[in-house]
This record gives structure tokens, C-alpha cells and sequence, in this order.
């Protein structure tokens, strides 16, 4: 059993870890009667499957929401998409859930994103060509990006209650969103540019926003903190990876959200609380890649690994794959600072795919490289060389590939100098299993 009353799920790669599986397993597992979403919005795709086959990709409601009971927190920093939440209550009342939004909180805080920041970010990507950041087209960045250049235009949760002063800022939004594009950007998808110049699909828009206020009001932060002091456990389900994190993946291919245990940790000060959160780093047995950036392991031959929840379509691009990776995983677990455990999934691999091997190095221009280093500040500067580093380097693998799950774990417990304490060898919480300590 995981030890702690709060515990963590953080992605460790460039996200695709697993964390959806690993939040439903501990939800049952430990009893919570909560899960926190700390970061992120609607792009994350967390998938759990159910051993009656029953499948839901989580991307605002908390992967624990097939468990009866337990509570969803979008807390301060999650930044929220009305529609598309209401869209994603409609799949879940589908696959059996018909009480989700009842057990539903949404702190009057939180960042809204709107239909002119998915089209001026889907604009903005599309001039970037060749140089794309990797965007998933839903407009989290540009909600973001926004509110911090522009923060009396930002629209919050609450506003919603309140139909002419968000208006007021729809507008207000639009016009200057509208006036950052090029005449050139908008002519590449005249859709988008459609909505950026029509004020009357943001009332509309509002319109059915107000929906998800009359079933989920905004939720004062005092109420959450309440609700999070009850006894019990409580998950905290991160959002997208550390190798995407804002200040600490690989600029420009990143987030703009902080994704790791001190994201955590500020969400719960937030609401008073200064529990100690058990960190658990969430990976694969090899490493994925959704779209744009480096991925120095990419290996085209491993797309024999089945992938049934995630494609080459859409705007993130191409789903790609690489093997185990030393150097990103020692970069991740710096960066984090704080990892207690790990929890790894797809150790079936070795079975339906043998031949992944480890790159415990890189070869950079002519020099073996074991470790990159973290910035000790935040400095898009530094994690912007060691894009160029990455992208430049050929990975040295080791001379035989691994044997099988239990030779990776030991290996990856002699790298990480940390506990691998659950492991899957498939998709249901039913294929989690807790692991052996000391691992000879």
C-alpha cells in the first residue's frame, strides 16, 4: 500500500505515463474520496480502462470518476473549457457515470478558455510551419499566454455568473487576440479567422457556457479547502509530464504549466493545507512522444507496440516511440527534486515487443554524455540549448536488450536510485500490482 493520506501522480516523460490508470487504481486502492487536478486544462487525454472494457479518456474530471464517491477539485491553476467539460459529462453519462458533475468542484478562480483563444492558437501554429511547438489545438497556451499579457481581459470561472462582464472581456479578448495575427496567419485557416471576427460566437458560446455555472457553481476556495481537510485520502492527479513543463522541458517544445511536485504542493498551500504529499513519478517502460520535439530514443521500428488510445491524427501529430532513456529520466527526477516512488506501466512490452535496450548516454559532437543538467532559475535560455543539445545527440545503447519487465525494473531501480512501487503489465487497475521492496 502507498503510504500517505495525499499522494501525487507526476507524469515523469513527455507525458502519455499512464497517469490516468494509476489515479483510478489508487482511488480504489486507498479509499480517496477526492481527486485534485493541480495543473494543465483540457488537453490531457488520461485513459482508464475498465475490466468490463468500459473506456473513458479523462481530460477535465479527475481519472477517478469511475469510482463511485469520489469527487473531482479543478483547483486555481487548471484552466477549465466549459463546452468541451460538458461535452466530456455527455461521454461519461455513456459509459455508466450519470452523477459526474454532481461530484464536481471548480474554484471561481480558475482561467476559462474560450473559442477565440482555440482559434487565434490554432492561427498562431499553423505560421509557425515547420518550427510548431506542438500544440494540442484546444487553446490551453493561448488562454494562458493571454491572461498573462492581457490579465484585466482574463475571464475566470466566476465572471460566468456574471453575463454582461464577460462579455465585456469576450469582447474585449477578441479584438485584441484578432490584432496579434497577421493578415497572413489568419488567411491559413479561414475558419478560425471566421470566429476571431465575429462577436456574436462568443455570446453564443456564453450561451452554453452558463450551462456548466447552473449544474457546477463557482466553488470559493474556503469550501474546497473544507472539503480537502475531511479525513480520508486524497489523490492529486498531475497533468501532462516533467520533460513538458513550463520552465524545465525543452523550449519551445513545452507547456505553459508547471507539472511537477511543486505545482502540487502550491495547489494544496492554496487552500491552507501543508500536509506532506507522497510524490509518485508516473512512466512508461519505454518512452513516447505525442508530436513536436526531440526524442533522442525515437525508433520507428517500435511502432509494433500497440497504441489503441492514441494515433498519428489530429493536431498533436504523430504518435512516436522511443526506448528507455537514462539521461531524460536522471533529468526528469532532478528537475522534480522530489520523487518518493515510481509507478510504471506497459511492462508488457517486453513481452509483445522484445528488443528495447537502454541508452544510458549520448554521443554530442563527438562527446559521451550522461547527464543534462537542470537550470537552477528559471531560464527558457538554458532549457532552449539543451533542445538544440537533444536534437543533436545519437543515443549509446547498451549491448543487449533488455531480458525482461524484471530485469528493466532492477535496472531502472539502480538508475533512479528510487522504489518502483506498482507496476502494470495492462491497461485495467485489475493489471496494477504493488512491487516487491529491495529488489536484489
Amino acid at each position: 500500500m502507498v503510504e500517505g493520506r495525499i499522494v501525487s501522480v507526476i507524469g515523469l516523460a513527455f507525458g502519455d505515463c499512464g497517469k490516468g490508470l494509476f489515479t483510478d487504481y489508487l482511488c480504489r486502492a486507498k479509499s480517496a474520496h477526492t481527486v485534485v487536478r493541480f495543473n494543465g486544462g483540457a488537453q490531457a487525454g488520461h485513459n482508464v480502462v475498465l475490466p468490463d472494457g468500459r473506456h473513458h479518456t479523462f481530460s477535465q474530471f479527475g481519472a477517478g470518476t469511475f469510482n463511485p464517491g469520489v469527487a473531482t477539485v479543478l483547483s486555481a491553476p487548471v484552466v477549465i473549457h466549459p463546452t468541451a467539460l460538458l461535452v466530456e459529462e455527455a461521454y461519461l453519462q455513456r459509459a455508466g457515470v450519470g452523477d459526474a458533475l454532481d461530484r464536481l468542484s471548480i474554484d471561481a478562480r480558475c482561467l476559462v478558455t474560450t473559442p477565440y483563444h482555440e482559434a487565434a492558437g490554432r492561427l498562431r501554429e499553423r505560421a509557425r510551419g515547420p518550427a510548431a511547438h506542438g500544440s494540442c489545438g484546444v487553446g490551453f497556451g493561448e488562454t494562458v499566454g493571454h491572461a498573462l499579457a492581457r490579465p484585466e481581459q482574463a475571464l475566470r470561472y466566476a465572471d460566468l455568473l456574471h453575463p454582461s462582464r464577460a462579455h465585456d472581456k469576450l469582447e474585449a479578448m477578441r479584438q485584441s487576440l484578432r490584432a496579434t495575427l497577421s493578415g497572413e496567419a489568419a488567411a491559413l485557416n479561414p475558419q478560425d479567422a471566421a470566429i476571431l471576427d465575429d462577436p456574436g460566437f462568443g455570446l453564443l458560446w456564453l450561451e452554453h457556457a452558463r450551462r456548466l455555472i447552473a449544474a457546477v457553481p463557482p466553488c470559493a476556495p474556503g469550501r474546497i479547502a473544507a472539503q480537502l481537510a475531511r479525513p480520508g485520502n486524497i489523490v492529486m492527479e498531475g497533468a501532462q509530464g516533467m520533460l513538458l513543463d513550463e520552465w524545465h522541458g525543452f523550449h519551445p517544445h513545452t507547456t505553459w504549466s508547471s507539472t511537477g511536485p511543486a505545482a502540487a504542493e502550491a495547489a494544496l498551500a492554496g487552500y491552507g493545507l501543508s500536509e506532506r504529499i507522497t510524490h509518485l513519478g508516473a512512466m512508461r517502460s519505454y518512452f513516447t512522444r505525442h508530436g513536436q520535439g526531440p526524442m533522442p530514443t525515437e525508433d520507428h521500428a517500435l511502432r509494433r507496440l500497440a497504441e489503441p488510445h492514441n494515433n498519428d491524427s489530429g493536431w498533436q501529430g504523430r504518435f512516436r516511440r522511443g526506448h528507455p532513456d537514462a539521461v531524460l529520466l536522471r533529468y526528469a527526477l532532478a528537475a522534480a527534486r522530489r520523487i518518493d516512488g515510481l509507478l510504471v506501466s506497459h511492462l508488457d512490452a517486453f513481452e509483445s515487443a522484445p528488443g528495447l535496450r537502454w541508452a544510458h548516454s549520448y554521443n554530442l559532437h563527438g562527446h559521451e554524455v550522461h547527464d543534462l543538467a537542470p537550470s537552477g532559475h528559471l531560464d527558457l535560455s538554458h532549457t532552449a540549448a539543451l533542445c538544440e543539445q537533444l536534437n543533436a545527440a545519437s543515443p549509446n545503447y547498451a549491448a543487449t536488450p533488455i531480458a525482461n519487465a524484471e530485469a528493466f525494473l532492477r535496472e531502472l531501480e539502480a538508475i533512479s536510485k528510487l522504489p518502483v512501487v506498482l507496476g502494470s503489465h495492462g491497461p485495467t487497475w485489475r493489471d496494477v500490482a504493488a512491487l516487491p521492496a529491495n529488489r536484489a
